[in-house]
C-alpha cells in the first residue's frame, strides 16, 4: 500500500512538473511568437499622395508595398488635423476631447494619459521601444511631471545629407538599424518612426529640381490651378518621396533579417497636407490621410483593400492585441482584427474627427471648436463657434507671428493673398479663411474637395437629421465635455510655445 502511495506521489511530481516545464515552454513560445511592430508616421500627408492611391507624379514603392503585401485602408481618418492631438489620439486610443489639455496643440499632456499610452503598456510587457525623430509633439510633458517619455528611448545620432534645406539631418533607417541593434535577441519590439516630413517649410522650387513632373500633378479643386501651386506641390511630393525611400529601407533591413513576416508594418500620417483649407480644418484633406499595413502572419487574404470606415485612434488597441496585451477599458478605439482576420463582428460605418485649438491666431486666445463624422458618402461638421474665425482672424497677429495663424504659410498661401481681389482667386481665398455656418454637409463620392455645401439642400435633409443624431449620440457616449456639459474646458488652457516675443506659456497675448 506504502509503495503504491509513493509510486502515486512521484507520478504526481513528474506530472507536475512536467506541467510546468511545458507551460513555460508554452509561455515562451508565446512571448517569442508575438509580433513586431513599426509604425512609420509622416507629418502632413493627405491620403491620396501614394503611388497605391494614384499619385501620378512620384512613386512611393516602400508604402506601396506593405498596400500590396497586407491591406490598404481606403477609408483612414485623423482624431484631429492637427499634430500632437492627433498623436495623442494614436497613442492613447481615444478622442481628443477625452485628453483634457492635450487636445490642443503646444498643451500640457495629463499625466494620467500615461496609463493608457500604449507603447508604454507594450515595455510593461515585456516590449523594447523606441523611436526617432517626431513623437508625440509638440507638448509639454514636465508640466504634470511625466516619469517616462510615452514612445521610449529616443534613437537620433544618425545623420545624413538631407535633399533640400527642409528636409531634416536625420536618418530615419540607420537611426531604426541603431535600435535593432540594441535590442535584446529574445524581446519582440516597438519602433515609432516619426518622420519630420512633408511637414513645412519646403525648400521652394526643389520639386522642379529634382525632376517632379509637375504636368502630372492633380491640383485638388480649393487651390486654383497656377504654376506657383504645382510647384508648391510638387515640393511637398518630393518630400513624401525621401521618407518613402527610409521606409523601403527597413523592410529590406526586416527581410535580411528573417524578422519580416512576424513584423506589423503600420504606415500612416498625422493629418493632411499643409495647404490651405487642408490641414487644421476637418475638410477631406486635412482628416483623411493614408494608411497600409503588413502582418504576414496575422493578415488573412494580403493584398487587398477594404473600405471599413477606420480611425487611427484604432491603432492602439490592435497593437495591444496583437501583442497580447491588455486594452484599457477607457480607450474609444476599435481593433481592427476583425478587419485582419476578414470578419464582420465590428460595425464599422462611420469615423470621427474633431478640432480644437490648433494655434494662438484669435482674440482672447480661443479655440474654433469643430466635430465631424464621417461615412461612406459624406462628411458632415458642426462648427460649435462660427462667429469665430475658423483659420485664425485677419488682423491678429498669431503667436507664429502671422494672420489667419491655423494656415502655414506658404507660396499657395501667399499666392491666394496676392490676388485674392481677383474674380478667380477670390474664392479659394475666403474658402480657406472666411467664417463658417454652424453645420457642413459633402458629399464626398462626387465633391471631395468639399467646395458644396449641401445643408441646405432639401435632398440631402434626412441625411443631415442622420449625421447630426450620429455625431451627437457619439459625442454624449464618449463624453464630450462640449456636448454633455454645454462647456469648454480649452479655453484657457496654456498655450505652451516660444512665440516670437519669447513669452512661454502663451494664454491670452495681447497682439500688437
Amino acid at each position: 500500500m506504502y509503495l503504491k502511495q509513493l509510486v502515486f506521489h512521484k507520478l504526481v511530481i513528474i506530472t507536475s512538473f512536467y506541467a510546468i516545464s511545458c507551460s513555460t515552454i508554452i509561455d515562451q513560445s508565446v512571448t517569442e511568437t508575438r509580433p513586431n511592430i513599426l509604425l512609420f508616421i509622416t507629418d502632413d500627408q493627405s491620403w491620396i499622395h501614394n503611388s497605391f492611391a494614384g499619385e501620378q507624379a512620384i512613386k512611393t514603392f516602400g508604402f506601396d508595398h506593405v498596400a500590396r503585401a497586407g491591406i490598404y485602408f481606403e477609408n483612414a481618418f485623423c482624431a484631429a488635423p492637427s499634430c500632437s492631438p492627433s498623436r495623442g489620439a494614436i497613442i492613447t486610443g481615444q478622442e481628443i476631447w477625452r485628453l483634457g489639455e492635450a487636445a490642443q496643440l503646444f498643451s500640457a499632456v495629463p499625466e494620467e494619459l500615461s496609463k493608457s499610452s500604449f507603447p508604454l503598456l507594450l515595455e510593461a510587457n515585456g516590449y523594447y521601444i523606441g523611436y526617432t525623430q517626431k513623437g508625440w509633439e509638440p507638448n509639454n510633458f514636465k508640466t504634470f511631471g511625466w516619469e517616462k517619455y510615452p514612445l521610449g528611448s529616443s534613437f537620433n545620432d544618425h545623420k545624413t545629407k538631407p535633399l533640400t534645406k527642409g528636409i531634416v539631418k536625420n536618418d530615419y533607417f540607420s537611426n531604426f538599424k541603431a535600435f535593432l541593434n540594441n535590442k535584446e535577441d529574445t524581446k519582440p519590439f516597438f519602433f515609432w518612426c516619426g518622420t519630420s516630413e512633408p511637414h513645412r517649410a519646403f525648400e521652394k522650387g526643389s520639386g522642379i529640381a529634382n525632376a517632379i513632373d509637375t504636368n502630372k500633378i492633380f491640383v485638388p479643386g480649393f487651390l486654383p490651378d497656377v504654376p506657383e501651386i504645382r510647384s508648391d506641390i510638387a515640393d511637398y511630393l518630393l518630400e513624401i518621396k525621401w521618407t518613402d525611400q527610409h521606409l523601403e529601407k527597413m523592410i529590406a533591413l526586416l527581410k535580411e533579417r528573417g524578422i519580416l513576416e512576424n513584423t506589423l508594418i503600420i504606415v500612416t500620417s498625422d493629418n493632411g497636407m499643409a495647404f490651405p483649407a487642408a490641414k487644421a480644418t476637418l475638410n477631406e484633406y486635412g482628416i483623411h490621410i493614408p494608411l497600409a499595413m503588413r502582418w504576414d502572419k496575422g493578415i488573412k487574404s494580403a493584398g487587398r483593400s477594404t473600405d471599413a470606415m477606420v480611425s487611427l485612434t484604432d491603432l492602439a488597441p490592435t497593437i495591444l492585441e496583437v501583442a497580447e496585451t491588455t486594452i484599457p477599458p477607457n480607450m474609444t478605439g476599435k481593433s481592427l482584427i476583425d478587419v485582419f482576420k476578414e470578419l464582420k463582428t465590428t460595425e464599422r460605418n462611420y469615423a470621427f474627427s474633431a478640432k480644437e485649438r490648433h494655434t494662438i491666431c484669435r482674440a482672447s486666445d480661443l479655440p474654433y471648436p469643430q466635430r465631424a463624422v464621417r461615412d461612406r458618402r459624406f462628411l458632415y461638421i458642426r462648427n460649435f463657434e462660427p462667429n469665430r474665425w475658423p483659420a485664425g482672424s485677419p488682423t491678429l497677429k498669431s503667436s507664429h507671428g502671422w494672420t489667419y495663424g491655423d494656415i502655414d504659410q506658404s507660396p499657395s498661401f501667399n499666392y491666394l493673398k496676392k490676388y485674392k481681389s481677383k474674380a478667380a482667386v477670390k474664392k479659394y481665398f475666403l474658402f480657406a479663411t472666411a467664417k463658417k455656418p454652424s453645420e457642413e454637409l459633402y458629399d464626398i463620392t462626387v465633391d471631395p474637395q468639399c467646395q458644396k455645401n449641401l445643408i441646405q439642400n432639401d435632398e440631402f435633409k434626412a441625411e443631415r437629421s442622420r449625421l447630426s443624431k450620429v455625431l451627437t449620440d457619439y459625442l454624449i457616449k464618449t463624453k464630450d465635455p462640449r456636448v454633455i456639459l454645454e462647456t469648454s474646458p480649452w479655453d484657457n488652457y496654456p498655450y505652451y510655445f516660444n512665440n516670437p516675443r519669447g513669452i512661454t506659456p502663451f494664454p491670452f497675448v495681447q497682439n500688437d
